[in-house]
């Protein structure tokens, strides 16, 4: 049976220590130091949180929460969908992190606990976590965007995407791989992209992606040539535009219709023109999380790990 391209079943992190993480700032240019306390930005971060569970589960999106812990410290677990991805013939598969206090918000056994509570079969757990040990990245569906239908997975390279391990990783999962290397403006110099899905989303029949990011053109054609090949229509955005995280987006399935989650932030970059492309496909739910983007370098589809596990 065909792979579906999303899901009705999101895992989302509750914070409880959100914050600025210095470790993950050395190569994630979207972050921006706070001016407030660390009690204040936790507050309006939970805040922005619930208000985004609120809006997926008011259009029937199954979202199913945990709650952080507050020791060890990890500023960044309300984005889990670095270090666990599932799939929809029961194979769960654990990432290896780049920042150290990142690697601690792995809770495999408490998540998959709560997820064989509500139904859901693990068959296998993939695990490529040790390549850690030998400073090998690859930050789960941060650094892969999966064309789950059509078994395709894109990957930008950079300091959290190792070329090699991306390439193991298609050939466990059996998909075709699409690597390149984007990159992005940074005081005058050509720098990567840190994740790939903050350029780059992949719906069920569009593809939203900053091609100006991809500068060898034939790594460009490449991606456009596979991406026309699985009759996606590509809805291009601007540079400028993806640093307020317009591709930083995911598809979901809500109680009778599928959406397109994306930040507030994210919504207002968009031209009309953008916006009338998406809704031809599907509503858009947009929420506000700007202290979670300016903090933590990530945005709406960063806070959600999909399960596709069987039932």
């Amino acid at each position: 049976m065909k792979s579906k391209q999303y899901t009705n079943t999101i895992l989302m992190v509750e914070p409880v220590a959100f914050y600025f993480n210095d470790q993950t700032a050395v190569n994630n240019y979207f972050q921006n130091k706070p001016d407030v306390t660390p009690d204040e930005i936790q507050t309006i971060a939970l805040n922005e949180f619930r208000n985004m569970v609120k809006s997926l589960r008011s259009k029937g999106v199954n979202v199913i929460t945990i709650q952080d812990t507050p020791t060890p410290h990890t500023p960044d677990s309300i984005f889990p969908n670095n270090w666990i991805s599932t799939h929809d013939n029961g194979d769960v598969v654990l990432y290896p992190m780049f920042a150290k206090n990142r690697r601690v918000e792995r809770r495999e056994e408490e998540v998959l606990s709560l997820l064989e509570e509500q139904g859901f079969t693990v068959r296998d757990i993939i695990d490529y976590s040790e390549a850690e040990e030998d400073e090998i990245f690859l930050e789960g569906t941060g650094s892969i965007i999966l064309d789950r239908e059509n078994q395709i997975a894109y990957a930008a390279i950079s300091d959290r995407t190792d070329e090699e391990l991306f390439i193991e990783f298609c050939e466990d999962l059996e998909y075709t791989p699409i690597h390149f290397t984007a990159n992005q403006t940074v005081n005058d110099q050509r720098l990567p992209i840190y994740h790939t899905n903050v350029m780059m989303c992949v719906g069920d029949e569009y593809a939203i992606i900053c091609l100006d990011t991809i500068d060898d053109k034939k790594e460009k054609s490449l991606v456009v040539e596979m991406l026309n090949q699985t009759s996606k229509e590509i809805i291009a955005i601007t540079e400028e535009q993806m640093h307020q995280f317009a591709g930083n987006m995911l598809q979901v399935e809500g109680l009778s219709q599928k959406y397109l989650v994306m930040s507030k932030t994210a919504f207002e970059s968009l031209t009309a023109e953008q916006i009338k492309k998406i809704e031809q496909y599907n509503p858009i739910i947009a929420v506000e999380i700007d202290t979670i983007e300016k903090l933590g370098g990530g945005s709406a589809r960063c806070m959600m790990a999909e399960i596709f596990l069987p039932k």
